[in-house]
């Protein structure tokens, strides 16, 4: 016979008796816990590497926007010597470059931001990425950080797409992407973020429902709430609603992007999986209440024998 008594923390006290036919089941079970320990210790060895790593690259996404902004400033007030040695002059993609070509060149961006933009800028940093690809083309230099960083003049907006340096936090490159268009007003942008919320509040409602149902094979109901939100409708800031008939969202039904202007956007899928086991839950919950009253009517409707009356012969 085998006695497990469970104590406040995580050990346990068993005893057995020699002729107890599952006193050989307790290695096993040893053996699988050890197992899943040094699982859970690997995985979070795995866990704390990418998080240290990841710090790091987040900590440099802090400073992007403000070396990118003392570049600029430095770029309108014409000082190109400065630039030049804010840029990562060392670095092997830089070998071989003639400062002079360079300031020419510095000229030629200052004079296309003042002319569309002016120089009273204030900026804003969107994102920064490092991209792996199977075409080469397409990936960022060995050791080197994209960063996007938004600017505007109050009325309009622009984006910079600056290539930076890993090792020296220099700009490597910095170009203008080809965007310039009204700020736009973000009232309309958080009045449909409140309508988007309700489709994950909706589905986690579903969710609850459903648990607290006598369904069979739960997690099934589960999986189509989570996943089958679709076809989704996005309200971006700049370029308004738009309308995608096959495009699964996958958190509860909505995602969200604030990075900028130019990716700011509300989408939600519409929610059929919860409606529909929503209509499913109340359609059981009624067929259980006209059963129930109809139970109570065939009681109402029963005929009362009285068996002390006397009967006639």
């Amino acid at each position: 016979m085998l006695r497990i008594k469970f104590s406040g923390g995580r050990q346990f006290s068993a005893s057995k008796s020699a002729s107890s036919p599952g006193a050989k089941t307790l290695p096993p079970m040893l053996k699988d816990r050890q197992r899943m320990k040094r699982i859970n210790q690997i995985v979070l060895t795995i866990l704390m590497v990418s998080l240290l790593t990841s710090c790091d690259f987040i900590k440099n996404s802090f400073t992007y926007k403000d070396k990118t902004k003392d570049f600029v400033e430095t770029l309108i007030k014409e000082d190109y010597t400065k630039c030049v040695d804010q840029m990562a002059m060392t670095h092997e993609m830089a070998e071989n470059t003639n400062i002079d070509t360079m300031k020419i060149g510095l000229a030629n961006f200052r004079q296309l931001i003042v002319n569309n933009w002016g120089t009273e800028l204030e900026y804003s940093f969107m994102k920064s990425e490092k991209k792996f690809s199977t075409v080469e083309a397409d990936n960022t230099p060995p050791n080197t950080t994209l960063a996007l960083i938004e600017f505007n003049n109050k009325k309009e907006f622009g984006v910079l797409e600056v290539l930076f340096d890993d090792k020296s936090q220099k700009i490597l490159n910095i170009k203008t992407l080809d965007v310039k268009a009204p700020i736009p007003t973000m009232t309309y942008f958080w009045l449909f973020g409140l309508l988007a919320i309700c489709i994950p509040i909706f589905n986690i409602y579903v969710i609850r429902q459903i648990k607290r149902s006598d369904l069979k094979k739960k997690w099934l109901k589960y999986i189509a709430v989570i996943f089958l939100n679709t076809p989704a409708i996005t309200y971006a800031a700049v370029s308004g609603l738009s309308f995608k008939l096959i495009n699964l969202q996958i958190l509860l039904g909505v995602s969200f992007g604030y990075m900028g202007f130019l990716n700011s956007y509300w989408t939600f899928g519409i929610p059929l999986g919860g409606l529909y086991w929503f209509w499913k839950l109340r359609q059981q919950k009624n067929e259980v209440t006209e059963t129930e009253l109809t139970t109570d009517q065939n009681i109402n409707t029963e005929p009362i024998i009285d068996n002390d009356k006397p009967t006639t012969e």
